[in-house]
C-alpha cells in the first residue's frame, strides 16, 4: 500500500515538474501577450490623451451649469 502511495506521488512529482518546464520553455504564446499589453498600453494612453483635450471644456461647462442654479 505504501509503496503504491509513493510510486503515485512520484509520478505526480515527475508530470509537475515536466509541466513547469514545459510551460517555461513554451514560446509559442509570448508574442500573443506582448501584443495584449501592448494594446492595452495604447488604449490607455488614447483616454490619457482625450481626457487631456476635454478636461479644461469640460471644466468650463461644468461652471456654466453651476452657475446658472436657481438659488
Amino acid at each position: 500500500m505504501w509503496r503504491k502511495l509513493q510510486n503515485t506521488l512520484q509520478k505526480a512529482g515527475l508530470k509537475t515538474a515536466q509541466l513547469v518546464y514545459d510551460i517555461k520553455t513554451d514560446e509559442r504564446g509570448l508574442s500573443g501577450v506582448v501584443v495584449a499589453i501592448l494594446l492595452i498600453l495604447v488604449a490607455v494612453l488614447a483616454v490619457v490623451i482625450i481626457w487631456g483635450f476635454l478636461s479644461g471644456w469640460l471644466e468650463e461647462l461644468w461652471e456654466q451649469i453651476t452657475s446658472n442654479t436657481i438659488s
